[in-house]
């Protein structure tokens, strides 16, 4: 980290993310593991266009060709369909809500972080408006410093001319009593 280059006592400059970076890893509700990546990703993918484009297709041409008569697995009223969607329903429920979870809680971990965030901007701006307020009485101060030497300096020129004066008038007053 480098050093700050502003007027302010010498700080570090800080990464602007550094109030996320201890929840980078926060532990996951599936496990870090690999069946637990892979639930959240499966969890993720039953709400997708793709999974009920695809499973709607499957759906339909299971149907169609049952009653048909190509296949005669599994006939109308479809229960083997039936017992599949349940399956389905009993595996995806329980998925989607652990998926949803683990989401809320990198989404508390993340609001978290950005409240300090933004207390650390209000206290830098409070820290740079109290500055500003310092160097503001200063540059006052210095204003009304200059300004006194500036009339001493007024009233100093306005006695030198008067006695330049009196000086040259008692040389001039001298020379012509001569």
């Amino acid at each position: 980290m480098k050093e700050s280059t502003t007027n302010l006592a010498p700080t570090t400059e800080r990464h602007h993310f550094r109030f996320h970076e201890k929840h980078a890893k926060l532990a996951p509700i599936f496990g870090g593991d690999w069946f637990g990546l892979k639930a959240e990703a499966f969890a993720r993918f039953f709400g997708t266009p793709t999974f009920l484009v695809s499973q709607t297709i499957l759906v339909s041409i299971w149907i169609l060709l049952n009653v048909v008569g190509v296949v005669n697995y599994d006939v109308y009223p479809f229960i083997l369909l039936n017992l599949a969607f349940s399956l389905q329903a009993a595996y995806a429920a329980p998925l989607i809500l652990l998926a949803q979870t683990r989401q809320a809680d990198r989404d508390k971990a993340h609001a978290d972080a950005d409240a300090r965030h933004r207390e650390d901007l209000a206290m830098a701006t409070q820290a740079r408006m109290d500055l500003a307020s310092a160097q503001a009485a200063s540059i006052l101060l210095l204003i009304e410093k200059n300004t006194e030497l500036t009339e001493i300096t007024k009233q100093l020129s306005e006695g030198i001319d008067a006695l330049t004066k009196e000086v040259h008038h008692k040389i001039v007053g001298q020379q012509n009593a001569n």
